[in-house]
């Protein structure tokens, strides 16, 4: 039987044993169009096929045509979370209103390579409350590429895949100066916003900036239950300058300025005060070299990220606590492709070097107490450089695609008191560990009429996090455990199968798709009864551990049908499935998803209805902190016009979310936090032409 039969038949058999907690929600979804923002990046060639498997999510608001833009986007001032969570095979980890962190193929950040515009970044806290996502917003892209699995790998080595938020650059369009103004309003949590982007291009020259504030007060579930501590407030700056050296080479620069303050973070026991990011990047890049070579880029960058918990604002605190965190990194890569005959070469030599430090500060309540300090992060230091090739095959009757990555790597402790504090429980660990990585792609691609048909397989491996293989009594309320990372663990490896089949003409599209994770050395916190926690109430202390092994699956069938120029229908389900090798349920997997949406778009006005919603979350672990989570549906909708004012453009857009106001939180939800309930919202654009 064939892979995609199987596939085909799995979903079928999936479907039919669910079809009385899904009857309600399909039924409703059926009736919209779910609207994808993600699309299949387009490739003209001979087969028409896609290169890979990946999603391109496109954001910018083009200033020479933005009203095109606005009008496909739902909510066109949305967060960076919540374009992320429109994508497939994405799903957002939420422990508050602000910077929820991404999940690609059931795995979160530590099994993910997640770029901006390439560089290598990584966070400053212990908690994961700020990850990379969260120190760019929208205003900066242009588009978001995902990688599944090692597809991804071209960004670094990884398991789950790989994500690369794109800067929007305004290019040499010779288009003289073009402004744009953006304001927002939503009702649930007095949301504003204001923004502004300021563009100048000509032939040689480019520079394009853009300014975003955002602020907004505590929100409110369904029912008008308020959620305590889920304020934020946030500024970002972005710069973007380009100069032709000549017609076939080019210097470019971006510097990105991100900083949010007072950001409360409901399922957590602390907030936090400051969470910066400076990011900054010199690029040179030449179109043809040695007269094989094209598309020559290299780019050297800095990032400097502090982020800072504090619980100053929470009654009732047992112990006050400060625990500031550092990552600072230096990075470059190289890439090129070559082609001849029908291959199409693409390499690229990368690496970085990165500084992980934090920190807790404990102030007792009585005063006559002396103050604590401990390291969560003993200063490590991790240098990283790898190579990646990439060979596209063009065959007469298909097309392979094979790549591979391998890296060399190398972590050093360097607080002589945090590597003491280590040895505790790992007395003959050295203060340096070095690391080979490597991974391997195969992806054969087939038109056959109007079906086209996808398979692959791939192996690539990844090394502990920070956290996992250094972090020192990190507290998780997911679960109430103390964690303490393990120096000595394996490389996590994952052997991965990917299928899919497409079928698609005139105006009705479908596909269904799915991969398979064996997961070897399975990283993750195992309870050991022989030591004591810290935090006052904990149940324990978890060590990072490697299990045998793990295996998660990814189902997905999406569809879509435009009855004519103005009315689109498509909609989307999803299944996954993770177990240990003992068959116990893996955390955070996603029960059964669905989404849809019906769009109008005519004479400058468009209109959506949509929903989304899942089944009751039956796969959980109470063992990680889990419980069953309800099944919801939630219903939107938005209108917008498009007007114009001299030869410039004013856009306006309106809708509501959760129209029906419903208490719900999802498998994501952190502690079963429940997200907001109905909003209005208010969308003002002018754009100076």
């Amino acid at each position: 039987m064939s892979i995609c039969k199987m596939m085909h038949k799995a979903l079928y058999g999936l479907l039919a044993s669910r079809k009385g907690a899904l009857c309600s929600g399909i039924a409703v979804c059926l009736l919209f169009n779910f609207k994808l923002i993600a699309q299949q990046t387009e490739h003209k060639d001979t087969l028409i096929l896609p290169i890979n498997l990946e999603e391109v999510i496109l954001i910018s608001k083009n200033l020479k045509n933005n009203t095109l833009n606005y009008q496909s986007e739902v909510k066109p001032l949305s967060s960076l979370d919540e374009y992320l969570e429109s994508a497939k095979k994405i799903n957002m980890i939420k422990r508050g209103a602000y910077a929820w962190e991404p999940m690609l193929n059931g795995m979160s950040s530590e099994r993910l390579a997640v770029t901006i515009d390439g560089m290598r970044i990584f966070g400053a806290c212990t908690d994961k409350m700020d990850p990379v996502t969260s120190y760019v917003d929208v205003s900066n892209l242009s588009k978001i590429e995902i990688g599944s699995g090692q597809q991804g790998a071209v960004y670094g080595n990884t398991i789950g895949g790989g994500i690369n938020l794109n800067l929007d650059k305004e290019g040499f369009k010779n288009q003289g100066w073009k402004g744009l103004f953006d304001s927002g309003f939503e009702s649930n949590n007095n949301l504003y916003v204001l923004g502004g982007k300021a563009s100048y291009s000509n032939n040689e020259f480019f520079i394009n900036t853009d300014l975003v504030y955002r602020i907004a007060d505590d929100y409110k579930a369904g029912d008008a239950e308020e959620i305590p501590f889920s304020q934020y407030e946030k500024y970002n700056l972005a710069i973007n300058s380009g100069y032709k050296l000549n017609e076939q080479q080019q210097l470019s620069a971006s510097f990105i300025y991100d900083e949010a303050r007072d950001i409360g973070y409901p399922a957590l026991p602390m907030d936090v005060s400051l969470a910066r990011g400076i990011i900054g990047s010199l690029s040179f890049q030449q179109d043809l070299l040695f007269n094989r070579l094209s598309d020559w880029e290299t780019k050297l960058y800095f990032n400097n990220i502090k982020h800072v918990m504090d619980d100053t604002q929470r009654p009732e605190v047992p112990i006050h606590m400060d625990m500031p965190g550092w990552s600072n990194t230096y990075g470059f890569y190289s890439s090129a492709g070559m082609g001849f005959d029908s291959h199409n070469f693409t390499f690229k030599v990368d690496g970085y070097y990165n500084k992980s430090l934090a920190e807790m500060t404990m102030y007792p309540n009585n005063p006559n107490e002396d103050t604590m300090f401990m390291l969560t992060w003993p200063d490590i230091r991790t240098l990283d450089i790898g190579i990646f090739v990439k060979d596209q095959i063009e065959l007469e009757w298909s097309r392979l695609i094979v790549s591979t990555r391998i890296d060399i790597q190398n972590s050093n402790v360097k607080d002589e008191i945090g590597l003491n504090s280590l040895k505790i429980f790992y007395p003959e660990i050295e203060d340096s560990q070095a690391r080979f990585l490597k991974s391997f792609s195969i992806q054969l691609h087939k038109a056959l009429g109007n079906f086209h048909f996808s398979l692959g397989s791939s192996y690539g491996d990844r090394p502990p996090s920070v956290s996992e293989g250094y972090g020192f009594y990190l507290y998780n309320s997911f679960d109430n455990y103390d964690y303490v990372g393990n120096p000595e663990l394996k490389n996590e490896k994952s052997t991965a199968f990917n299928g899919k089949i497409g079928f698609e003409k005139s105006s009705f599209k479908t596909h269904l798709e799915g991969n398979y994770f064996l997961i070897k050395d399975y990283i993750i916190g195992v309870p050991d009864t022989s030591l004591s926690p810290m935090t006052i109430g904990a149940d324990g202390i978890k060590v990072y551990t490697s299990l045998e092994s793990a295996r998660i699956t990814n189902l997905l069938l999406d569809a879509s049908y435009e009855f004519n120029k103005v009315f689109k229908w498509s909609g989307l389900i999803s299944y996954q499935r993770g177990v240990d090798q003992d068959n116990e349920n893996l955390p955070l997997i996603s029960p059964i998803q669905y989404r849809g949406q019906i769009t109008f778009n005519q004479h400058k006005f468009s209109a959506n209805v949509s929903c989304n919603g899942a089944v009751k979350q039956s796969h959980y672990n109470s063992l990680y902190g889990e419980d069953q989570t309800n099944a919801y549906t939630i219903l939107s909708a938005s209108v917008g016009k498009q007007f114009y004012i001299a030869n410039d453009d004013f856009y306006v857009k309106a809708g509501v979310e959760n129209i029906f106001d419903a208490n719900y939180s999802t498998y994501t939800d952190w502690k079963n936090i429940p997200r907001m309930g109905r909003n209005f919202f208010l969308t003002l654009s002018y754009t100076i032409q």
